[in-house]
């Protein structure tokens, strides 16, 4: 994720999840929401050749795509790709606290609690983060 530039306001997204349902839905409610879907896909191969092409600001990855690993594909897209990769899942997110933490990503959101605001508030604090400290004058 290095050289990183966050596009807090209109962030342009992808989607990596196993369900049809889920894509359409999700894709529907972040676009009411102000957030461009430019791409949904269901795998990991689908996922890293449309961030190559579509070089978006931000990825969810659901953390189970079927035999595939969420947590793997988020390793790849952040040793690969400039996106903030931000994890998703119907799990709660203390149940896979571990998991999330040893993750690059820059957050969690559960399925239920994604929205527009959700990912951004993920941005900003990584934005935040990634700001370098001045350090303390003298006096």
């Amino acid at each position: 994720m290095k050289g990183m530039v966050l596009q807090l306001g209109r962030p342009r997204c992808v989607i990596v999840d196993d369900s049809p349902c889920f894509l359409d839905a999700a894709r529907r409610l972040l676009e009411q929401q102000g957030i461009p879907v430019v791409g949904t896909v269901s795998n990991t191969a689908d996922a890293v050749r449309t961030a190559a092409e579509l070089q978006p600001d931000v990825i969810l990855v659901d953390v189970e795509l079927g035999a595939e690993s969420g947590f793997d594909l988020a390793q790849r897209l952040d040793e690969s790709f400039a996106a903030a990769v931000i994890l998703i899942s119907t799990h709660a997110e203390q149940d896979l606290a571990d998991l999330i933490s040893g993750s690059p990503a820059v957050g969690f959101v559960s399925k239920p609690e994604l929205s527009s605001d959700a990912i951004r508030d993920l941005l900003r604090a990584e934005r935040d983060c990634a700001a370098p400290v001045s350090e303390p004058r003298e006096r």
